[in-house]
């Protein structure tokens, strides 16, 4: 029999400070406190620093200025010290791929060579970006692309806005000196934290990266255009509510113990009954804030009319809305997408059960920019097919055999 997917244990990292190679402290990522701190340390008269802060923070987020030069509301002589001091820089974009449907994908490099993918998706009434918290991941789901990467290190707060604002950069949002662009005029008026890693075991740096982002001297996003998608990492979906107050998405994709087990390996460590109780608890729980839960369709697998029954049984008495997602194929998947008219299937059963069952239309697949798919460059495909199968527990896929006498195809 083969063994079950081993539930990674929760990732130790060496914190990281804000220090770049030439000494320099980076402002980018720094909280409010912090970088008031940082200024007075610096040599900031303590009655000059409030007033510094402000100055500093909406050059930096509102305005997204990198030279303190300038910056023309600050003496020359005090410009020159944080020069000398401090510095503004964001990861590095590698590389930038646009699809056909005009979805961007980033391949962005961080502090030690490290890359991570960050992803725009245009739509006709919103912009939505969705960003990484950690390089590679700690919770292997089988059907995540992702997943089969194993985990680096978390990202800085600094390196998690950073993503927002290279997207800025890239989509030229910022505003032109003297006015401001209005929240539905964005080209990013969505942040979803739903790329590479698992953004409640990188807690603290996801929080003060996204209360930067909401702050209305800054980038002023709206707690409710932020959505945070965790696999259910229980002891710190309370938090989440608490001390970041954004929208919260479950990536649930099964509807017992025994196939979650396999699919999600934490439901090991965090079971649905768990779970559940943790989201019927969930800070600011209300018809206007529901709980979204996403569900990849996997063919045979998690997309049955009964399935669709349990899903509804599970969510019952909690205001939710549920994604079903198409599986998005990936070099090596051990899954298949579920058939078009299944998908239709389940999503009538749970309409009819009263719940929004929208179906996501794929994304930037043909970059692998869709949902699932992403993964770093130097990462891509080191497994196989065969590998992956077998560390999750699943039949082996069937083996293509050339006949000796066939022509190679190309």
């Amino acid at each position: 029999m083969t063994a079950p997917t081993p539930i990674t244990p929760e990732a130790r990292t060496i914190p990281r400070n804000a220090a770049t190679a030439d000494g320099k402290t980076n402002l980018v990522g720094l909280t409010r406190p912090q970088l008031r701190a940082a200024l007075v340390a610096a040599g900031t008269p303590e009655k000059q620093a409030r007033m510094r802060e402000v100055q500093l923070w909406q050059w930096v987020y509102q305005k997204g200025v990198r030279d303190f030069d300038a910056m023309t509301n600050l003496a020359k002589d005090y410009r020159a010290l944080l020069r000398e001091r401090f510095t503004i820089a964001l990861p590095e974009v590698v590389t930038r791929t646009v699809s056909a449907d005009g979805t961007r994908k980033y391949l962005v490099r961080i502090a030690g060579g490290h890359e991570v993918e960050v992803v725009y998706i245009p739509e006709a009434d919103r912009g939505t970006l969705c960003i990484s918290s950690q390089v590679g991941c700690t919770l292997t789901c089988t059907f995540c692309h992702t997943g089969t990467q194993r985990l680096v290190r978390n990202l800085t707060a600094g390196e998690i806005v950073g993503q927002i604002m290279l997207a800025r950069d890239d989509l030229g949002e910022w505003p032109e000196p003297g006015r401001h662009p209005k929240d539905e005029t964005r080209l990013i008026s969505n942040i979803v934290l739903m790329g590479m890693g698992e953004p409640l075991y990188n807690f603290e740096a996801v929080r003060d990266a996204m209360q930067i982002a909401m702050d209305g001297e800054g980038i002023s996003l709206s707690r409710r255009r932020i959505t945070l998608s965790t696999s259910g990492i229980v002891p710190e979906i309370p938090r989440a509510g608490t001390e970041i107050g954004c929208m919260l998405a479950v990536s649930l994709h099964a509807t017992t113990d025994e196939l979650r087990n396999t699919l999600v390996p934490i439901n090991r460590k965090y079971p649905l009954a768990q779970l559940f109780d943790a989201l019927r608890a969930y800070p600011k729980l209300s018809n206007s804030e529901r709980i979204t839960f996403e569900y990849v369709m996997l063919k045979g697998v998690n997309d049955s009319d009964e399935d669709a029954r349990r899903l509804i049984r599970l969510i019952s008495g909690i205001p939710a809305k549920i994604n079903l997602i198409p599986f998005n194929e990936w070099p090596g998947a051990p899954y298949e997408r579920s058939d078009w008219d299944r998908i239709e299937a389940f999503a009538d059963i749970v309409y009819k059960a009263g719940y929004a069952s929208p179906i996501r239309t794929p994304r930037g697949e043909d970059i692998m920019a869709a949902c699932g798919q992403l993964k770093s460059a130097t990462e891509r495909s080191r497994k196989n097919r065969f590998e992956i199968a077998a560390e999750a527990g699943l039949p082996q896929p069937e083996r293509i055999v050339r006949r000796p006498d066939a022509p190679d195809a190309h």
